[in-house]
């Protein structure tokens, strides 16, 4: 108990270096360009992913080895030769589609050129991979804790990651609503509706936390001012020659030169900009108003009603997107859309606690104490 324990931790420790080096990656593409796989964010990436790899596989194969001497852990199963909990299985397989997005990435850019979008079909996966591996934390930390405050510390680390990978994802959206305008200017607040509520879902209902949605927009806002803290530094020290004028002129319709566009038009730096982490932070707070625990329902519409209302009144007041403002049809649309997503969301992450709950009934630690009660 004590290993997955102590593995848990250096999990989430690996995957806050893994979001520092993905945030420094996202920036350094923005202001000087990809000139080179191996890239100082992608080594912190990488290095972050074979550590969390490392420790997850570590863990399974402890399990294996014991489990093959007759030392079989408390909920273990075994996959593919593997035996270990159904967290660390999680946590490793999520590990495993990161690093096979890796070489298909690279042979993407080679293939097409180093501009960089967030939605490419090799960033996508690794993102996906990244998802899987937070969802493995989550359920570690059920399997590992009973009730109490180092169990709701653990959830919601890694509920922070969660929500901040699904934050990385919706991102690009804005792009989409400054070049297609209309319905589209709410893309991002629908997606948000679809992805953010049920990160925050999910973890108020396995913590038990009405409070849970609040606060973990509160906490990825946090690791987004170190990701930037990270970034400043990483350039003072290594003060790379920027090549980004030349990639722009090179493709004026790609992603990172619209970024340099609307970051123009805003007056702002390119990759600065804190408008999307602070947009969720109202609607996070009044999801948890609405006790997702008890009226889920409720809390979800809350949630997507807030977010198309905040996203409305935050971008709305941007230069950039001056032109692309929607018209009251338009936010109808989006509301509905986003009231729709939401649902399905909730949804998914009600059907996921519940899971866990079956996965995790009683945490490990307490059934790795019964035969000490047993004998006592």
């Amino acid at each position: 108990m004590a290993v997955h324990r102590r593995a848990l931790w250096a999990l989430l420790a690996a995957k806050l270096v893994g979001g520092w080096g993905v945030g420094w990656d996202i920036r350094w593409h923005l202001v000087i360009g990809r000139d080179s796989f191996w890239i100082a964010p992608h080594v912190m990436t990488y290095a972050s992913v074979v550590v969390a790899s490392l420790i997850s596989l570590g863990v399974l194969l402890i399990e294996t080895w014991c489990a093959r001497h007759g030392a079989r852990s408390p909920g273990v199963i075994t996959v593919a030769g593997l035996s270990g909990t159904r967290g660390f299985h999680l946590a490793w397989w999520g590990m495993a589609i990161v690093i096979l997005a890796a070489p298909i990435d690279d042979l993407w850019h080679r293939l097409f050129g180093l501009d960089v979008t967030l939605w490419s079909p090799p960033h996508l996966l690794g993102l996906a991979g990244s998802q899987v591996g937070n969802l493995g934390g989550l359920l570690i930390a059920l399997e590992v804790y009973d009730r109490g405050v180092k169990r709701l510390a653990a959830l919601v680390a890694s509920g922070v990651f969660l929500l901040g990978t699904f934050y990385i994802v919706v991102d690009q959206s804005v792009q989409t609503a400054f070049l297609r305008g209309g319905v589209f200017f709410f893309t991002y607040p629908v997606l948000g509706s679809l992805a953010f509520t049920y990160a925050l879902l999910l973890v108020a209902r396995i913590a038990e936390s009405r409070a849970a949605p609040a606060t973990l927009a509160i906490g990825a806002l946090l690791v987004q001012i170190s990701i930037l803290l990270v970034g400043d530094v990483g350039f003072a020290i290594l003060q790379p020659t920027p090549a980004i004028e030349e990639a722009i002129a090179a493709d004026p319709t790609s992603p990172v030169a619209i970024a340099h566009e609307m970051a123009r038009r805003n007056g702002w730096v390119p990759g600065r900009s804190m408008i999307l982490r602070l947009t969720p932070l109202l609607p996070a707070a009044l999801m948890a108003l609405a006790d997702p625990m008890r009226r889920w329902r409720t809390a979800a519409a809350v949630f997507a009603l807030a977010m198309v209302a905040a996203a409305a009144l935050a971008l709305g007041r941007l230069p950039a997107l001056s032109h692309a403002l929607p018209s009251p049809a338009d936010a109808a649309i989006a509301l509905v859309a986003a009231l729709a997503c939401a649902g399905v969301s909730a949804w998914c992450a009600v059907k996921t606690a519940d899971a866990f709950a079956r996965a995790a009934p009683r945490s490990l630690a307490m059934l790795d104490l019964e035969p000490i009660a047993a004998k006592g």
